[in-house]
């Protein structure tokens, strides 16, 4: 018994210890995990994201070169990193580039490009799980339009807001609030006077500064997310010029409409060309909050080069447009993009069926437009006049493109059969008259003029003689060969044959003996 009150447990002591060692180990592994998480979440890119919608595949692509520089290009180069393809052939393309700092060695950002170039209804669905409440604060819209067709604009944006409209109402209320937040804090960015610049960072203000309330036409119809709309290829402003004749006058015109579309979504503008650097990449790193922390380049407004121009977000006005050229409707021309917008999607016109109720609310510039509308406005004072003799022929028809019907193909012969036999009565008609006149006016000159002679090797030919023997010679030549007929035929064949006549002869032939001179006597 005292043996065993006096035992002890090895196995409790040493538990005790692994267990204050384990402690400690754990320790040691959350202090490492901790500070590994944090030098991972300090490395990790900001991720952003670019919904860039219009414009072609090769276009796309020219945005994309314009917005990632080429010193990073040649970076990727000297790490032997492979640029990332883009996929943008078929329904919604995907692409990403590193925004590189100043000294291109750190990367500020990883942005990803979501590309779309049609404005199918069928799209929306690939649009809507892009937007979340984590990325909706960033993400950037940016539509894309081109030089080559600046009559197509207003359609094409409308065509685009309305897409962009129905893909934001099938979201979530979690979504919308987000868009809410994000709108609010947008309409201070960039703003004059304010306190937040557009890169989102904190704007320097003195004590008179007072940031500006927001005008007429300003934020009326913020679609939830920034929007910048890119006008390419402007290098064709010359072009329009010298083979349409566009005036200054046509192209203050086109950047009214934009700016006070514009307007109302808090949007910015900006004109590019290929391969002539421009303030893009700028603009877009600082709507989208990527700011460089070596060099902050400075974006400014430019609204007096026709082929260079920019607008930012929340800088332009009523007062600016009406000041660049005088008679601008800038009411009207607002008021109408609100009509415009309130359409349902797809819009009749791109169906290319009209629904009845829907013309009676037509304007009566018979574009199947409704009335007041701003993209009907636009279209009837910016045209493409190599369409002009086409609108004259069509009259009051939509002449914006060339549509060329198709007809039932019985249809089509049937109607070309009928064209053909009219066609051939009136050769016919005509042959005949032309053969009577002929014959008439041939008569009356030879009567007039008398036999026509010629000499032939000193001979006197008369011309019409010699004209009417070679016609019946000709005739004579063509003229088959005439056949006997069997009846004769037989009667030949039956013809008697003097047999003794024919023996007397021949044996003549043979009696007959030669002399010396070399003649032959009978014998």
């Amino acid at each position: 018994m005292t043996a065993n009150s006096n035992r002890f447990s090895t196995y409790t002591t040493t538990s005790v210890g692994t267990g204050s060692e384990g402690k400690k180990d754990d320790q040691k592994k959350d202090m490492w995990s901790s500070m590994l998480d944090s030098v991972a979440s300090g490395k990790r890119l900001p991720e952003k994201n670019l919904l860039v919608l219009g414009g072609s595949v090769d276009s796309q692509r020219e945005f994309l070169e314009a917005l990632s520089s080429n010193d990073g290009r040649r970076n990727l180069d000297r790490t032997n990193q492979k640029i990332p393809p883009i996929a943008n052939s078929f329904a919604l393309g995907y692409t990403y580039y590193n925004v590189l700092d100043a000294d291109q060695e750190d990367i500020l950002a990883r942005i990803s490009l979501y590309l779309l170039t049609n404005p199918a209804p069928s799209f929306t669905s690939l649009i809507s799980p892009l937007l979340t409440p984590q990325s909706i604060p960033n993400t950037l819209i940016v539509i894309l339009l081109d030089w080559s067709q600046p009559w197509l604009w207003m359609r094409q944006l409308r065509e685009w807001l309305l897409l962009l409209r129905t893909v934001i109402m099938s979201l979530s209320i979690e979504c919308k609030e987000t868009m809410e937040e994000t709108m609010l804090a947008w309409r201070d960015r960039g703003r004059t006077g304010g306190s937040v610049n557009l890169d989102g960072t904190g704007a320097v203000t003195s004590e008179g500064d007072v940031a500006l309330p927001l005008g007429a036409g300003e934020w009326e119809d913020g679609l939830g997310l920034p929007l910048c709309v890119v006008c390419q290829n402007s290098e064709k402003i010359d072009y329009l010029e010298k083979s349409q004749g566009w005036k200054e006058e046509k192209f203050d015109l086109v950047l009214q409409y934009l700016r006070t579309v514009l307007l109302r979504h808090g949007a910015s503008l900006i004109y590019t060309t290929p391969s002539l650097p421009s303030p893009l990449p700028t603009l877009i790193h600082a709507s989208l909050g990527i700011r460089s922390l070596l060099k902050r380049a400075p974006l400014k407004h430019n609204v007096i080069d026709r082929d260079k121009i920019v607008v930012p977000p929340n800088w332009d006005s009523w007062g600016k447009i009406r000041v660049l050229r005088d008679g601008f409707d800038v009411e009207r021309v607002s008021e109408g993009w609100s009509i415009d917008l309130d359409q349902p999607f797809p819009t009749v016109r791109s169906e290319g069926t009209h629904d009845p109720s829907q013309q009676a609310e037509s304007s009566a510039n018979g574009t199947g437009e409704p009335e007041g509308s701003a993209v009907a406005l636009y279209e009837e004072q910016v045209q493409d006049t190599s369409l002009e003799t086409l609108q004259l022929a069509q009259g009051h028809q939509d002449t914006s493109r060339l549509e060329v019907p198709s007809v039932d193909t019985q249809a089509f012969l049937a109607n070309q059969l009928e064209r053909l036999e009219q066609q051939k009565k009136a050769d016919e008609k005509a042959g005949k008259d032309n053969s009577f006149t002929q014959s008439t006016t041939d008569a009356v000159i030879s009567d007039h003029i008398g036999p026509v002679q010629f000499n032939v090797g000193g001979i006197q030919v008369d011309a019409d003689d010699m004209v009417q023997r070679l016609r019946d010679h000709q005739a004579y030549r063509s003229s088959p060969e005439p056949q006997m007929d069997d009846e004769s035929q037989l009667d030949e064949g039956t013809a008697p044959v003097d047999t003794d006549t024919l023996a007397k002869f021949f044996g003549n032939l043979m009696n007959r003996k030669p002399t010396a001179g070399g003649g032959v006597t009978k014998t």
